[in-house]
């Protein structure tokens, strides 16, 4: 006779769970190697990356979902870096932020800063809502617009539901709009005749990442840099309670999918289960920032869990680009580039506007 098969246990499904994970992992960290790849030949070859690894990752991704649907060998793990790498990316992100040195800056910039996004989230979505985006897409374009681009999309996706195509195409139009305002940016200063200090602070509350900001203010004063980054990383700080207040409201946003009872509508018994309000990675991320602020993540251990979170956002975004059908975010474009370039427009207005209401010289 033969003897029963051994019964499954926590090892041996893990094991299991693994080795479905693997493949699909593997392919998005080679994809994310060779985006990283392509971004330093871009800076030996011109002296500066103008498209980031994180962009290349997803557009690399795109290009073979277009030629190559990937079967379930891959699906697992292309799912797993989509959803749980982003997560665990977005709450080492918290590390980076200091709240002490934010303080520092001055009760009526933070107020201002803080306004300005504040306004900027509302008008980006009201432009986005206008020209037919659905809900969540729209959300992704304001706040990518708003507060930092790429990174608040990705930080913001999973908490309102977004579909990988609906990331992808709020991160390929933002990513080209990042390089334009780069190049086109320092151009205001003559035009408006602004100061070093001026410029800074409307690089800041405009250009999307950190690096960028270097990029925009470099070219004008050093004076340009300083104020330009201490605005973004104000800025950045502002992805916290944007996400928390997001993580609360983000169950209406998926519902917006004609679920429900007639008409769409959700039925007004239903009920939102609290860790779907407050995803685990909201918290942890807002306790981490909360760790850095008290001085109890060590300064030697901050570059590393910056490189990290990077990495394994690029990898996420990889596994989002491999999930993504092009004639989808094509039929999209005309309208996600109307919105993105719209509400552009309306950020750098309320800047300009905070400036001469700061009176900043």
């Amino acid at each position: 006779m033969h003897s029963p098969a051994p019964l499954p246990t926590p090892y041996s499904s893990a094991l299991k769970a693994a080795g479905r994970i693997l493949p699909g992992l593997a392919l998005c960290a080679g994809i994310s190697a060779l985006a990283f790849a392509l971004e330093h030949l871009e800076a030996v070859a011109t002296g500066r990356a103008w498209l980031e690894a994180l962009v290349l990752a997803i557009l690399i991704g795109t290009a073979i979902r277009t030629v190559w649907t990937p079967s379930e060998l891959w699906r697992p793990g292309i799912a797993f870096s989509a959803k749980m790498v982003l997560e665990i990316a977005i709450v080492l992100l918290g590390a980076s932020l200091n709240v002490a040195m934010i303080i520092a800056a001055g009760p009526a910039l933070l107020v201002g800063i803080a306004a300005v996004v504040s306004v900027a989230l509302v008008s980006s979505f009201l432009l986005g809502r206008a020209l037919g985006l659905p809900k969540r897409m729209a959300a992704l374009v304001a706040c990518g617009n708003s507060i930092c681009g790429n990174s608040a999309i990705a930080a913001v996706a999973p908490v309102i539901g977004a579909d990988g195509k609906d990331v992808a195409a709020s991160i390929a139009f933002t990513a080209v709009l990042g390089v334009l305002v780069v190049l086109g940016l320092p151009l205001l200063v003559p035009l408006l005749s602004l100061s070093e200090t001026q410029y800074g602070v409307l690089a800041g509350l405009t250009v999307y990442a950190v690096p960028q900001v270097l990029a925009a203010t470099a070219p004008v004063a050093a004076a340009s840099v300083q104020i330009g980054t201490l605005v973004k990383l104000v800025r950045v700080l502002m992805l916290g309670p944007v996400v928390l207040a997001l993580s609360i409201l983000g169950h209406r946003l998926r519902e917006d999918q004609g679920e429900g009872g007639k008409h769409g509508a959700v039925p007004a018994s239903r009920r939102v289960a609290v860790n779907k309000l407050v995803p685990w990675f909201i918290i942890a991320f807002l306790g981490m920032a909360a760790l850095r602020s008290h001085g109890l993540v060590p300064e030697v251990a901050l570059a590393p869990i910056a490189k990290t979170a990077t990495v394994l956002t690029i990898i996420s975004m990889a596994a989002l680009g491999l999930g993504v059908d092009v004639r989808v975010v094509a039929r999209a474009g005309g309208r996600v580039t109307a919105a993105v370039t719209l509400s552009l427009v309306a950020l750098t207005a309320v800047s300009l506007g905070l400036i001469l209401l700061l009176g900043i010289s």
